[in-house]
């Protein structure tokens, strides 16, 4: 459709009485209140980029197609049902011939209470606008939803008796009705009238049908629910040419025959939906829990979330994996992360999107770009375990990447990497939010059903494009006297359960994004503790600003508080439910330390540094070994302060084993000394040296000897250093100076990062303030466009401006101002753009008039000599 069409159902009359139906969506829209205004633009959010000038432009802007689709898309099902009812509806239609379309000639109370407010959300959204007695779909939504053989209707019916024999030769058509038995006209179009006016007269249509071969009633039973196009043969079964005679098959091929709508609506009843569906279905409830189970089960969730993101950039707290030249972890990378934390690899990446997400973690830009945590994981470590929670969910809630999609493809084919680019999917934080909303809808405790909120979910935003239609289908045999053979193959292939539309019907319901969304959600919900064992915690409620002690209605944000002060409220519930931190362990004869809960920092940091950890759950099981001591000694401790650090925090006495390792490896410790030559090793104990130089695993360090108790290495320190240690050795090293260098655990951190901006996949949503101003300006600007003039001397033509001459124009203004009129200007401003102006001058001076604007609705300031002309305002306008 082009603009020219879209501004005729857009264009404003001249003149429009009081009281009378609208004539056009523009017309439509100038009898709404400010509320209902506000009302569409809130729905429609893209109709305000910009700022329609008045009411005709929005009009227009409303019947193009991306806004149209856009607000498809948004409708639950029985509203896009409404409106697929609507487009195979004459146009207009009065409100009972569309709900006869639902409802047939039996009557549905549910349809009944429901299709009010589907059509009323129709009209509000400026899909549907006129009144009950002439209701209209907008021209744009009648194309894209009307059945056609490129694009089936979802409803399953095809084109009208009308469409369908608009290609058919006159004779043709009279021969149809001399065989249906009506009388023969003068011209194609009262032909193809009377052939329709047959087809929806219910007692005779049924006398028609009477007297078809049970063969043919066969056929029409497979085709009516749709699709309604059919594959013929070259010499079609008799059942088929039975009900091609009396038009009951229309040929739109030489080889494809349809069947025509009016022929369906009747075999149907007269309803246009197999299964309408004006009743969202319950979310219900698989399990019930008592409440304090579940908000302890999502406080452990919780709890056990904090622990792998500290663990996994604690890990990296040193630098971690290379950054791809396209972006993103490589898959050997991703591997190794998920062994570290001992989880999978899609759980990995979950907890990788989620630091990313949070802005704790990110790229160091470096030449050799690599991972590492971020200055603002340091800060959010020093908050209280309710709060880190806090923060993780506000930052998931929000997100658009999509941890589910790694390892998946995209587009092109190209495997999606974690941290990596083509995650973003706008529709993730909605679908976030509703699914926690449907799940408060359940009685605390209550453990949802997937299945329910699955379709539930596909009842609010059913899916478009999924139209009951596919390949024509075989309708008739072939060869002459294949009765029998046509008949039983009178529609092969699927049924018409088949059909998956708007209704959502037919087996094996596509996997949208939006259904795995869902279930991506559900499993993230548990791994974060918002919900436990299925049901929403307490905390949870909190985020979403739903009531604690009952469940909120569908769609209530209670509010809209802001998402920082709910995580707060969030946080203040869950603090009391996490377990408390400890600050003590249990040293044990085997080398082993037992933490019986979460360590407070200090005490988990030393002790991270001193032994390895064993295991991990309930409580963490570290181990002390050789190494893990001699990184102790390298951090700077002594083995003194080591046995006083253990003492002090032991609930059981320092165990001889443990104490023994300890001094073992500090009398071993530093007895090799390391520098930088390139490198050296030095000992007081020349036969230490002349070990290491016989042992043949130190022929990679390159050593010599330089001295009785030096040795020369073609290797750099660190290298040497570690090559020692894996020999055995508990070697230092040391300053120029000769001083030991302490090694302590310095955290590498990348530069300062902004968290990851959202995408999304429009405008978002306008504040009060801002829908406030544009209803203002649009009313203002229709207010000018719409003022009737004085028919001016020179006639203006529609839309052009108003041309007098710098005279004319000064003594009008200056009248106007006098008098405390109104008039009509033409202006063009500095960057040359025209445009049209009501205005009441106040003041007339200096080369300036002063006034105020209608169209901007305030006061403003113009140059004379900017203004191309100036015409009077009708009486009755001013």
């Amino acid at each position: 459709m082009g603009i020219g069409e879209l501004d005729r159902e857009a264009h404003v009359p001249e003149e429009t009485g009081a009281g009378t139906a609208p004539r056009t969506l523009a017309e439509a829209l100038r009898a709404r209140g400010d509320e209902g205004l506000s009302a569409l633009l809130r729905a429609r959010p893209d109709l305000l980029n910009p700022v329609p000038n008045d009411l005709t432009q929005l009009a227009t802007r409303a019947g193009t197609r991306g806004s149209v689709v856009r607000a498809l898309e948004r409708l639950d099902r029985f509203a896009l049902q409404t409106a697929e009812a609507l487009a195979v509806a004459p146009d207009p239609v009065p409100y009972p011939v569309l709900l006869a379309l639902f409802t047939g000639a039996e009557g549905d109370p549910e349809i009944e209470a429901a299709l009010p407010g589907a059509v009323a959300l129709l009209r509000e959204q400026a899909l549907v606008w006129g009144e009950d007695d002439r209701l209209r779909l907008v021209r744009t939504a009648r194309e894209l939803l009307a059945p056609s053989a490129q694009h089936p209707s979802p409803t399953g019916l095809g084109p009208t008796v009308a469409e369908a024999t608009a290609g058919m030769s006159p004779g043709r058509v009279q021969e149809i009705l001399a065989t249906a038995g009506l009388a023969a006209t003068h011209d194609p179009v009262s032909a193809v009238a009377a052939l329709t006016e047959l087809f929806t007269d219910r007692s005779r249509m049924g006398a028609l049908l009477d007297g078809a071969p049970p063969e043919a009633l066969a056929v029409l039973d497979r085709l009516v629910w749709g699709p309604p196009y059919g594959e013929v043969t070259a010499n079609p079964a008799p059942p088929v040419g039975w009900l091609r005679d009396r038009g009951l098959l229309l040929p739109v091929s030489p080889r494809t025959m349809v069947l025509p709508r009016e022929v369906a609506l009747h075999l149907r009843g007269g309803r246009a939906h197999r299964t309408p569906e004006p009743v969202a279905p319950p979310v219900g409830a698989a399990r019930d829990y008592r409440p304090q189970v579940v908000d302890a089960a999502a406080a452990g969730q919780a709890h056990a979330a904090l622990a792998a993101v500290e663990e996994l950039l604690k890990s990296w707290e040193q630098g971690g994996p290379q950054v791809l030249r396209a972006g993103g972890m490589s898959v050997r990378d991703l591997k190794r992360t998920a062994a570290a934390l001992d989880v999978t690899e899609q759980l990995a990446a979950f907890w990788l999107e989620l630091c990313f997400g949070a802005g704790l973690l990110a790229s160091d830009g470096e030449a050799d770009e690599r991972y590492a945590p971020t200055p603002a994981y340091d800060d959010w470590l020093d908050l209280p375990p309710a709060e880190r929670w806090a923060r993780l969910v506000s930052s998931w809630l929000v997100a658009t990447r999509t941890a589910g999609l790694v390892g998946g493809q995209d587009a092109k084919g190209r495997t999606l990497a974690a941290l990596g680019p083509d995650l973003d999917r706008a529709p993730a934080p909605e679908v976030r939010h509703r699914v926690l909303e449907l799940l408060a809808t359940l009685p605390p405790g209550a453990a949802v059903d997937p299945e329910t909120l699955f379709a539930r979910l596909r009842w609010e935003r059913p899916l478009r494009g999924a139209a009951a239609g596919g390949p024509p289908r075989p309708v008739g045999g072939a060869g002459a006297g294949g009765s029998g053979g046509g008949a039983r193959g009178a529609v092969a292939g699927a049924g018409p359960d088949g059909a998956v539309g708007s209704d959502g019907s037919g087996p094996g319901a596509p996997d949208d994004l939006r259904s795995r969304l869902a279930r991506w959600t559900l499993a993230e919900a548990e791994l974060l503790g918002l919900t436990g064992r299925g049901a929403l915690a307490a905390p949870a409620r909190a985020l979403l600003n739903l009531p604690l002690a009952e469940a909120a209605p569908a769609g209530d944000h209670g509010g809209g508080v802001e998402l920082s002060v709910a995580a707060g409220r969030a946080a203040t519930l869950l603090a009391p439910l996490l377990p408390e931190a400890v600050d003590h362990v249990l040293l044990q004869a085997d080398l082993t330390a037992v933490a019986p809960g979460p360590l407070q920092r200090p005490l988990a940091d030393a002790l991270a540094v001193l032994a390895d950890v064993e295991s991990k759950g309930g409580a963490t099981v570290y181990r002390f070994t050789p190494g893990s001591v001699r990184r102790a000694l390298d951090s700077g401790r002594s083995a003194s302060e080591l046995r006083d650090f253990l003492t002090a925090h032991s609930r059981t006495p320092l165990p001889q084993p443990l104490a023994y390792l300890i001094d073992d490896v500090a009398r071993r410790h530093g007895h090799l000394r390391i520098g930088a030559a390139s490198a050296y090793v030095r000992c007081d104990d020349d036969a230490v040296l002349g070990e290491i130089l016989a042992d043949r695993r130190s022929t990679a360090l390159g050593l010599r000897r330089l001295a009785p108790t030096v040795l020369a290495a073609q290797t750099d320190p660190t290298s040497l250093l570690e090559g020692l240690r894996a020999m055995g050795y508990a070697p230092a090293a040391e300053s120029a100076e000769g001083d030991v260098l302490i090694t302590r655990a310095d955290a590498y951190r990348t530069p300062a990062r902004r968290v990851p901006v959202p995408v999304t996949d429009g405008p978002p949503a306008p504040d009060a303030t801002l829908l406030g101003a544009a209803v203002k300006a649009i009313r203002a600007g229709d207010r000018a466009a719409t003022a009737v003039k004085k028919e001016p001397a020179a006639p203006v033509a529609a839309g052009d401006l108003p041309r007098t001459s710098a005279a004319e124009t000064l003594a009008t203004v200056q009248a106007a101002a006098l008098t405390g009129s109104a008039v009509w200007i033409g202006y063009v401003n500095a960057e040359g753009a025209a445009s049209q102006r009501v205005i009441a001058p106040v003041r007339v001076e200096g080369g300036f008039v002063t006034g105020y604007d209608h169209t901007a609705d305030g006061m403003r300031t113009y140059p004379l000599h900017r203004i191309t002309g100036v015409a009077e305002l009708a009486d009755d306008q001013v």
